[in-house]
């Protein structure tokens, strides 16, 4: 290790402010996890509070809401995951086949640019197309005689609007890394298989998607690493305060941030933060050892 120190030192400078990074940031506040087996006090501090052992885990698995949140937060991390990358390749595919210049800039740049609009803005886009009273849609149904639709109280439509909302946030951006992926595989492939009398879709099919999977199973890894983790900025700006939504589109960050918020229950929180962590590292090493069973090359470790 010494040797290895002195030898490359300058690398190792070089890398000391992400090693520095990563322990400010990360590796010090894990101390915090000490909350989430306490009743925290402002009286007593983080070592002075009450210790109650697994208590919040306790009332966190009773009261429900524990599966409930894990579900959905899986579930919504599922379907970002699955539609995400299918539409993501779909769409990278059929650009890469479009032949004009320019048509194939003006819709990459289109297509990519919905990533760029805030989430703010974006629950000010869901507002004014959902509003009960004024929205796009009510508005355009009650010219029809249909009568407008309290969506804001219909928590099951915004299962489908969320995710719909995401994959128009972010195909974008997931189509450009696949689309980049699809410029690297060699045009010596495309020309032989024209040559053997392969149709375009015969050549999609058997060169482009097999080309494609290992991008996608590296993108599939980091994606299920943080499928715990959820999209508070979605969840929230769309949502909000709704409680008639909660139900359906509660996630753990959403429920961490109003427990702090609320009741500023600190120990109920680190809890919830806590399993957040644990099962999406449990998560990861089990997908990336069956992974690396099938085929090591496509392993992240």
């Amino acid at each position: 290790m010494l040797k290895e120190l002195n030898k490359n030192k300058i690398m190792f400078l070089m890398l000391l402010p992400t090693l520095i990074f990563f322990l400010i940031n990360s590796y010090f506040p894990m101390v915090g996890i000490y909350y989430a087996f306490t009743s925290y006090d402002f009286a007593g501090g983080l070592f002075g509070s009450p210790f109650v052992g697994l208590d919040n885990f306790k009332f966190l698995w009773q009261s429900g809401m524990l599966l409930k949140l894990t579900t959905n937060t899986v579930g919504y991390n599922l379907a970002f995951i699955i539609l995400g990358n299918g539409l993501a390749i779909i769409c990278a595919i059929m650009l890469s086949e479009i032949r004009g210049k320019l048509f194939k800039k003006i819709t990459q740049s289109v297509m990519f640019l919905p990533y760029f609009i805030s989430f703010v803005l974006l629950s000010v886009i869901a507002y004014n197309m959902f509003n009960y009273e004024s929205g796009f849609v009510n508005t355009v149904l009650k010219r029809f005689e249909a009568g407008p639709v309290d969506i804001y109280n219909t928590p099951w439509i915004w299962v489908f609007l969320i995710i719909i909302f995401y994959l128009w946030k972010n195909l974008g951006y997931s189509m450009v890394i696949y689309l980049a992926a699809i410029t690297g595989i060699s045009d010596e492939y495309y020309e032989a298989a024209r040559i053997d009398g392969a149709n375009i879709f015969q050549r999609i099919w058997y060169i482009t998607v097999p080309m494609l999977k290992p991008t996608f199973v590296i993108l599939l890894l980091f994606s299920l690493g943080s499928i715990m983790k959820g999209q508070f900025d979605l969840f929230y700006q769309l949502i909000g305060n709704n409680g008639v939504l909660y139900n359906a589109t509660d996630i753990i960050d959403t429920y961490v941030y109003r427990s702090l918020k609320v009741t500023f229950d600190i120990g109920m929180a680190t809890a919830a933060g806590l399993y957040q962590s644990l099962f999406g590292f449990i998560l990861i090493m089990t997908v990336n050892y069956i992974i690396r069973k099938i085929n090591e090359d496509y392993a992240l470790f």
